[in-house]
């Protein structure tokens, strides 16, 4: 009786076992290609790879990162109006384009919004001063780092001025 049970136990494990091994496929990760972009979401342009979980784009085109400035009222020559950024290679008609791409690539983080306002006034948050930086005002639009961006800027406290300053030189420096 006791061989018994204990063949039937090992039995019913095996078969448990194997009933799992067919009806779920093996999870293997594809390989990402060395510079690849990320996505998340099904890829859907030409030279995607679709694969389950994100999307991964193959091709020079994957690691272009593209962004829209348009900067009013900031006061130093031949950085009002809009402007083309590219990254990854760097292009476009961005008044410092290079740069830009470097200063964003630096501050990239897994998680983070590169672009988001800091947290203001609350138990967790920042207090703003109430310093007024200017006039100038800036809209960043595109994708950056496989996300689409929608950012609007000023200086009219302070966290607005730290947030401002941090992009430069992707943002024109205040005129003093």
């Amino acid at each position: 009786m006791f061989v018994r049970r204990s063949v039937r136990t090992v039995c019913a494990g095996a078969l448990g076992a194997l009933a799992l091994s067919v009806a779920a496929p093996p999870v293997t990760a594809a390989p990402v290609p060395v510079g690849a972009a990320v996505q998340d979401g099904p890829a859907v342009q030409d030279g995607s790879v679709v694969r389950d979980g994100p999307a991964v784009q193959d091709g020079p085109a994957a690691r272009t990162d593209r962004l829209t400035v348009t900067v009013a009222d900031s006061g130093a020559p031949g950085t009002d109006g809009s402007f083309e950024l590219s990254c990854h290679p760097a292009g476009g008609g961005h008044w410092a384009a290079q740069e830009a791409c470097d200063r964003l690539d630096g501050m990239t983080r897994w998680g983070r919004d590169t672009f988001a306002p800091e947290a203001t006034a609350g138990p967790a948050g920042a207090m703003c001063t109430t310093m007024y930086g200017g006039p100038a005002t800036a809209r960043i639009t595109g994708t950056w780092a496989g996300r689409p961006v929608d950012a609007a800027f000023s200086r009219s406290d302070g966290c607005e001025i730290a947030r401002w300053d941090r992009l430069v030189p992707l943002l024109p420096a205040p005129v003093s």
